[in-house]
């Protein structure tokens, strides 16, 4: 396993920044789901504040015309996380994201060809000092690459190749702070693009598993990909693509980081925040852990501590089966059982029960 990777570390956003790239902790980013609207900046603005203290170090928005750009450059005047603009086809729409403080850009090589227009958007970022993604999707390659996988070229070695022509028009024209995310929407073909880029450039890589499906289907083709590629060094910026929330996004992007770190030595690998362990339930189930789950998931993911909380069903095992928790509950009847490493500190009322784990929790 590689341990270390000696990328180029760019500065993605401005006074609140995060780095990437280097020795510097793997960044979790999700994508905007919706399209902004003048009346809906304020509500966005706190939305992101609720995201960053969920895990999101970076958050992306798609950048359909000029109008999105003028709201989205609006909106980076009004919060703290670094906000990306992705942009498809018109280069003029790059043009005016970066008259704001916009933390990067995304460009497609498949479909912004042009190299004069390459050349402006470039120099403009340049000048402004906003670091580029060349973001590459098998579904949207070159048309030339696009035949050439249609009579058999491998997917892989075509994302590669787009990554490498786009590289090279940017350091034609000087423009070095760059980093290239190459996403499929198989697994093998994540794994191997990655792994050969990896291999030829010093440029920062942002990993995915583009169009990955549902919750589950998408967190665990995510998880296939992604955590072989960190345990193997490779990757500076993740995002978790799912058919589902952003906060399943952060979360689901969190917890492949950790279960990297589980396997593998490597300081960029940083556990961070409440590791929840919770009981799937069965026939002898006494307390409604799902229930409890889903009401305490984003409250306990946003907390600053490193600590382990563990929700279970049963007295019979609970307590026992996670006597490593910092804090832990569980229950039988109408009675819920607080318990501190494997220790019940307290039974009482089910009615009380939300109101007297927050007290337990803010007291470690």
């Amino acid at each position: 396993m590689k341990q270390e990777r000696n990328t180029k570390v760019l500065k993605i956003g401005g006074f609140s920044h995060v780095l990437i790239g280097g020795n510097n902790p793997i960044a979790v980013q999700t994508m905007w789901k919706d399209a902004l609207s003048p009346s809906d900046l304020d509500k966005a603005a706190g939305k992101i504040e609720s995201l960053k203290a969920l895990g999101c170090d970076i958050l992306r928005f798609a950048v359909p015309d000029i109008q999105s750009a003028g709201l989205l450059g609006q909106l980076t005047e009004m919060v703290k996380m670094p906000l990306v603009a992705d942009i498809h086809f018109d280069h003029k729409i790059a043009l005016r994201c970066m008259d704001f403080p916009i933390a990067k850009i995304r460009i497609n090589p498949g479909n912004m060809e042009n190299r004069d227009f390459i050349r402006i958007v470039l120099e403009k970022a340049a000048s402004k000092g906003i670091p580029i993604r060349i973001g590459v999707n098998a579904g949207s390659l070159p048309k030339d690459l696009q035949a050439r996988v249609e009579a058999g070229m491998d997917t892989a070695a075509a994302l590669v190749e787009a990554a490498e022509r786009e590289i090279s028009i940017f350091e034609e024209f000087g423009f070095t702070d760059y980093l290239v995310s190459m996403k499929a929407s198989t697994i093998a073909d994540t794994i191997s693009a990655n792994r050969i880029l990896y291999s030829r450039t010093d440029a920062p890589i942002h990993l995915g598993v583009t169009e990955a499906g549902p919750l589950a289907a998408g967190v665990v083709r995510n998880t296939a990909a992604l955590l072989l590629l960190l345990t193997e060094g490779i990757g500076d910026t993740i995002r978790v693509s799912l058919s589902d929330t952003m906060e399943n996004e952060i979360i689901a992007g969190r917890e492949i980081i950790t279960a990297a770190a589980a396997v593998c030595e490597n300081k960029r690998l940083t556990r961070r925040g409440v590791n929840i362990i919770s009981c799937p339930r069965c026939g002898r189930a006494g307390f409604d852990t799902h229930g409890f789950t889903n009401r305490w998931m984003f409250k306990l993911y946003a907390l600053d501590k490193n600590i382990t909380v563990a929700i279970m069903g049963c007295e019979v095992n609970g307590p026992i089966e996670a006597k490593n928790a910092d804090l832990g509950i569980t229950g039988v009847g109408d009675k819920v059982l607080i318990f501190k490493h494997g220790k019940v500190i307290r039974t009482i009322n089910a009615d009380i029960a939300d109101h007297v784990f927050e007290e337990e929790l803010n007291k470690l």
